[in-house]
């Protein structure tokens, strides 16, 4: 055994009933010193992962052939739905901003007035970008390669600069968008169909009692639908993150006898919810810890976790004494096998930021371990279950709605130049 390990037992032994006492006492002080000594710690927390920063096979370890991902062996790599584009405040105005997801290459601008467009950034004259040098003018983006004008609300081209007269049929594609909790988000539906429900706001947001505290990033190398899947899943709660979030989120150290003194202890249940809301599923979890064996009081919390739709997720946290907030969980895809991930933390401002920021750091951890297992695994159209996988079954369902006839699925690239 491991130094660190006998280090746990010797404390264990020693401290006997007290343990728990002592744990708290550390905790506090350790809250306090990083309160006080460490600089920045009340700004909000910022964490990005690049793709492949976290997730990936070992580069020391010989990387393994990953089974073919053939195409029809998965569902449509877009499901309809509403989609995070960007941060409100990344969007100022009359500032233009390049997009590229959901396979399509896209133009965001917010006109002086304060509305948000997005529309199809390639301009139908002769295919410039209109994000790479396009402007603002008015209600419309303005093409950088002839000055082609073209409005937000319906896309339709207002003025050609050298034309006496605009064609009715000048126009470019517009995507419906709304701002909520502080994002930009999209609507997107295979069909063109327009939104059939709304994103709800959190009314504590709105209200600024609950005050934005951090987000992490990270980009995941999967199916969309591996991500929300995993609420119904209960079974892995145990084994992928029941060992402490302090023995990090690398695999090959979570089940380390360093830290095997202490264990998160999870209850879940998920189902969907009835019409009207059939678009939405909730999952209620209750977490506790334990240290050296007994129940760590001070960890206990209860999260309830409603999906809207495929790509948005709201956490609510309530804890006894430490208060409440919420963590908004954004999935977009970018690519059919790459999801952009996007955790952002608001929090009752009266409760000190390092208590926010300790949960999404606590979070981002073991959301960190699940993306080892999405990066690195192969969507099963029929699955090997047992009884007790269930919910599995039923979120696939659920989850069925948010395709049509005509989503898209990948294909086979085709041979030759048929250009």
């Amino acid at each position: 055994m491991g130094s660190g390990w006998c280090g746990a037992e010797l404390l264990a032994a020693g401290l006997g009933s007290g343990a728990l006492l002592f744990l708290l006492l550390f905790l506090l002080l350790l809250l306090l010193l990083l309160l006080v000594v460490l600089p920045g710690c009340c700004r909000p927390l910022e964490l990005r992962r690049g793709r492949g920063e976290v997730g990936s096979l070992p580069a020391a370890a010989p990387r393994l052939p990953r089974r073919p991902r053939r195409p029809g062996a998965r569902p449509p790599p877009y499901p309809n739905g509403w989609y995070r584009v960007l941060d409100s405040a990344q969007l100022p105005p009359g500032t233009v901003r390049s997009l590229s997801l959901l396979g399509e290459q896209l133009a965001a601008f917010r006109t002086q007035d304060g509305q948000a467009h997005v529309v199809d950034a390639y301009c139908p004259h002769l295919g410039a970008n209109l994000a790479a040098g396009g402007r603002v003018v008015g209600d419309c983006i303005e093409c950088p390669f002839h000055g082609w004008q073209f409005r937000g609300e319906d896309g339709k081209c207002t003025s050609i600069p050298y034309a006496e007269k605009v064609p009715d049929f000048a126009k470019v594609r517009t995507w419906p968008c709304c701002e909520v909790n502080g994002m930009l988000l999209l609507w997107y539906h295979c069909d063109g169909t327009g939104p059939t429900w709304a994103v709800p706001e959190q009314p504590q947001i709105a209200a600024k009692e609950w005050v934005f505290r951090g987000q992490t990033e990270h980009f995941v190398d999967a199916h969309i639908q591996e991500i929300p899947e995993n609420a119904a899943d209960t079974a892995h709660l145990a084994f992928l993150h029941g060992p402490s979030f302090l023995s990090g989120s690398d695999l090959r150290y979570t089940k380390s006898k360093v830290w095997d003194f202490m264990k998160h202890v999870w209850k879940a249940e998920w189902q969907p919810e009835p019409e009207p809301n059939q678009h939405c599923s909730r999952m209620l979890l209750q977490h506790t810890a334990t240290v050296f064996g007994k129940r760590f009081p001070l960890l206990d919390l209860s999260v309830s976790a409603r999906q809207v739709g495929p790509g948005l997720v709201f956490l609510i946290f309530e804890h006894a004494f430490l208060g409440h907030g919420v963590i908004l969980q954004t999935v977009t895809p970018l690519e059919p096998l790459l999801q952009n991930v996007v955790h952002k933390i608001y929090y009752q401002k009266n409760v000190p930021a390092i208590v926010p920021k300790f949960i999404l750091r606590a979070e981002c951890v073991q959301f960190e371990r699940d993306i080892t297992i999405w990066n690195n695994k192969q969507y099963l159209l029929k699955p090997l279950l047992v009884r007790e996988d269930a919910s599995i079954q039923k979120h696939r369902r659920w989850f069925a709605q948010f395709y049509s006839e005509k989503s898209t699925r990948p294909s086979a690239p085709k041979e030759g130049l048929d250009w």
